[in-house]
């Protein structure tokens, strides 16, 4: 998976080539340091999937990018949020097993696994390229890719400054990882997040599993935050129904404006560039200095 690193408008990008994992397939994590990162400072840390789509239009496969240097800079620059590194994992060809939320999809009967299986996109590819394996994603990130990066950088390890975010399947994963890991995570950005888990919400099983999935692995309101979005155009035309009942589920557990944030943006679409134009919310919101 040799590719040139990204380039950067602000800070620079330091790159684990191919990170080695027993859980999944190596990977390239790209992690973002600010301007002026210095060791004898801490920063919080924030893990961002699809890591090859935050940063450099010109080397993503859509030309478009997160651009998640710029609005975190200017955000710490302006002392809006607290100092942050940025780890960006990159994905792979298993990207959709990877992030597929597994406990979930484990509940489910054996016909209605099968079916899942089969699911296709829209040109007919198939959707996965093998068994749901998100379980061992999350213990590659807890266990080997988070160690890693607490050694190497100036991190403050704890809860409180472990944020993880991502979009569309990368805001299923990250909702997931805080309900798997709540001694890790202390808050969740979860863009367009793709409650139908495949391509159709027809007959679909999957959402259901998810919010009874919630129900009972929500973590704490008094130690954790939340950021739910979703837009109205292209996929996130799917979404409004599910991420609804997502906040009903989420108010019954006691979460309020303080931890938790819902919004609707409408007339955007499904795409970087619509993601880049509200990721200063969420950062906002989970790293905002008190």
């Amino acid at each position: 998976m040799l590719a040139q690193i990204p380039t950067c408008t602000q800070g620079k990008i330091v790159r684990i080539e191919n990170f080695a994992s027993k859980f999944v397939a190596a990977r390239n994590i790209d992690i973002w340091l600010p301007n002026n990162y210095t060791s004898k400072k801490k920063y919080a840390v924030v893990y961002m999937h699809d890591g090859q789509m935050l940063y450099d239009s010109t080397m993503t496969w859509n030309k478009q990018a997160w651009e998640v240097d710029r609005t975190i800079q200017k955000l710490i620059d302006e002392h809006k949020i607290t100092r942050c590194i940025i780890v960006g994992i990159w994905n792979s060809s298993t990207r959709h097993s990877d992030y597929f939320p597994q406990k979930p999809f484990e509940t489910l009967s054996k016909e209605a696994q099968d079916s899942i299986y089969r699911a296709v996109r829209g040109n007919g590819q198939a959707v996965f390229s093998t068994k749901i394996h998100s379980d061992d994603y999350l213990k590659f990130l807890v266990t080997e890719l988070k160690p890693v990066i607490d050694s190497t950088f100036a991190t403050y390890t704890d809860r409180k400054h472990t944020f993880i975010a991502g979009s569309s399947m990368g805001g299923l994963i990250s909702m997931y990882a805080i309900c798997e890991y709540p001694s890790i995570f202390g808050g969740a950005a979860c863009l367009s997040t793709h409650w139908p888990g495949i391509f159709s919400a027809e007959n679909n099983p999957i959402p259901a599993a998810f919010m009874l999935y919630l129900k009972e692995n929500l973590p704490s309101p008094n130690t954790h935050k939340i950021y739910f979005d979703y837009g109205t155009e292209t996929l996130d035309a799917l979404y409004a129904p599910f991420q609804q009942q997502v906040d009903v589920i989420i108010q019954e557990k006691g979460f309020s404006a303080q931890n938790w944030i819902s919004q609707k943006f409408e007339g955007e679409n499904h795409s970087e560039n619509a993601w880049k134009k509200r990721l200063h919310i969420p950062f906002t919101f989970l790293l905002g200095r008190k």
